[in-house]
């Protein structure tokens, strides 16, 4: 793979990294190896190791969020489905990198601190689909709406990366989809009539 130079290959080698060895398989050195770069393009670029993985996590969300199509779908249907699996089985360095740092979380503030964010960025993202839905998810019974989609949406690419079963996992983030129909208000609701009802004897 051509990593380029600069910045961006470190970015891009760091996601690999982690998502191949851990935290623990990263420093100056195998970072620089991997994008082909001279070790001191890291602090030149970066500073440290723990300023290269805040880039490195804040990239791999924005392409995570962009290639799965969550930014851009409104239903959680049958195309959404498609389009996350094959980004799934095209880049999954992006969700296997996330998932090490979700993994060393506990262990590391710096890293927890992160993971905060990782998360606040992926349930504003669904939270914006689910308004575009017509749900309101500010308040009431609804407002931690966002997190469950979140948190279902995560579970199953985890199940997609460790087995690979592609099928079941399709039908189930079609699933999640289902789900959410049933709280949609009735205007928004697929082939819902809300016009006058029929009084005729």
């Amino acid at each position: 793979m051509g990593y380029g130079s600069g910045r961006d290959a470190l970015v891009r080698a760091t996601i690999e990294i982690v998502a191949e060895k851990g935290l623990q398989g990263l420093s100056h050195r195998s970072v620089a190896a991997r994008a082909g770069v001279h070790h001191a393009l890291v602090g030149q670029h970066f500073g440290s190791l723990d300023a290269l993985v805040a880039a490195a996590t804040e990239v791999a969300v924005e392409r995570s969020i962009r290639e799965t199509g969550l930014a851009g779908t409104a239903d959680f249907d049958e195309a959404f489905a498609d389009t996350m699996l094959e980004s799934l089985t095209s880049d999954p360095e992006i969700e296997m990198f996330q998932a090490q740092m979700v993994l060393e979380a506990p262990r590391r503030p710096e890293i927890r601190a992160l993971v905060e964010r990782l998360y606040d960025n992926y349930i504003t993202a669904v939270e914006h689909r689910l308004r575009a839905r017509g749900i309101n998810t500010s308040d009431g019974s609804h407002r931690e709406l966002g997190r469950v989609v979140f948190g279902a949406l995560n579970g199953l690419v985890l199940q997609f990366l460790a087995v690979g079963s592609t099928e079941p996992v399709r039908e189930a983030i079609v699933e999640v989809g289902r789900l959410l129909t049933n709280i949609l208000p009735d205007d928004k609701r697929p082939g819902e009539d809300t016009g006058p009802a029929d009084n005729a004897e």
